[in-house]
């Protein structure tokens, strides 16, 4: 009872305070729950997505239990179409790594994940902490252990630099590191630290600038566009026309935060109307809903969507063609 109530009782609290509706009552190992017979039933749902989660070995935690609240609600009311449960969602391991597994968190994040699977083009389009490039990263590291790919190849517009590397002081290897950061960073989440400088100096593993990618043919690799917000038109067809055979391409990024020069259009926002609806390439749209980070973070970027709204402006770019950063 103690992996189902939590310690302290704590999950049952969050439980309660989902479902006023509902009285709870816990004696010995039964729980019961009277009132509201919607309400009821929701909360019988719960209890038992829980008890599968449980039985896999995996524990709950506040957060998992409210997101699965938050998916039964979303089944309930007709937002989800609810083919996937919650404990689909949350027992679906992606890889495994020093002791921690890395999985979805939400249903978006589930179909985000099994798009990668199915399709050769994927765009994770979404605000910052919805686990876009963290997911696309460890369905890359899976692909390398499994052998499905010979290489992973990590880039990302340096878009401060204006792509003018050479202006700035050092090696090229000091010059891109700022920019390419972000991607060592999860790169050392999921594999052995040790293990990653040989990966590169082999060329299993590539972490470069988009400009570089220009002129190549990527066959048998995993390619991740990071921050693909920053692409000039002419820059994301240059990347996509990369493409190789059996290769993947996973390109993320988040319209509402353009960093690019004033009357500069994002390729990421164009490349939507042109690619919608061609074979083999998929649009996976994750919202504040699907942010894994503090709760917090997913309140401000709502907060943010409000101000824009209310203030004319579309995606983060003023109607006199500067963009602005959030």
């Amino acid at each position: 009872m103690v992996t189902v109530l939590g310690s302290g009782d704590s999950l049952l609290r969050v439980i309660e305070t989902a479902f006023p509706a509902a009285d709870i009552h816990v004696r010995g190992n039964e729980i019961s729950a009277t009132g509201d017979v919607r309400e009821v039933a929701l909360v019988q749902r719960l209890f038992d997505e829980m008890m599968l989660v449980l039985r896999t070995g995996q524990p709950m935690t506040e957060d998992a239990v409210e997101r699965s609240i938050a998916m039964l609600r979303a089944s309930e009311n007709g937002t989800s179409d609810g083919q996937e449960t919650p404990a689909e969602v949350l027992t679906q391991n992606i890889l495994s790594s020093r002791g921690r597994t890395i999985r979805p968190k939400t249903l978006n994040q589930k179909r985000y994940v099994d798009a990668i699977d199915k399709h050769t083009i994927v765009f994770g389009i979404g605000p910052a902490g919805t686990g876009k490039t963290y997911l696309a990263m460890a369905k890359a590291v899976q692909a390398l252990q499994s052998k499905q790919v010979n290489r992973i190849i990590l880039t990302r517009p340096a878009v401060e630099a204006g792509e003018r590397l050479g202006f700035l002081p050092g090696t090229l290897y000091e010059k891109i590191d700022p920019y390419l950061r972000p991607l060592y960073d999860a790169l050392h989440d999921m594999l052995d630290p040790d293990s990653i400088p040989k990966l590169m100096a082999a060329g299993t593993i590539e972490v470069a600038p988009l400009a570089y990618m220009r002129g190549r043919t990527l066959n048998d690799a995993f390619i991740i566009l990071d921050e693909a917000q920053n692409t000039s038109p002419e820059q994301m067809k240059m990347f996509l026309t990369r493409l190789g055979f059996d290769s993947k391409i996973v390109i993320t990024g988040d319209v509402t935060q353009v960093d690019l020069p004033g009357g500069t259009k994002s390729g990421l926002r164009q490349v939507q109307d042109i690619l919608d609806g061609v074979d083999d390439v998929h649009f996976s749209r994750l919202s504040s809903q699907d942010v894994v980070r503090h709760k917090l973070v997913g309140r401000i970027v709502d907060a943010y969507e409000k101000y824009d709204s209310d203030n004319g402006t579309e995606n983060g770019a003023h109607k006199g063609g500067r963009t602005k950063r959030k």
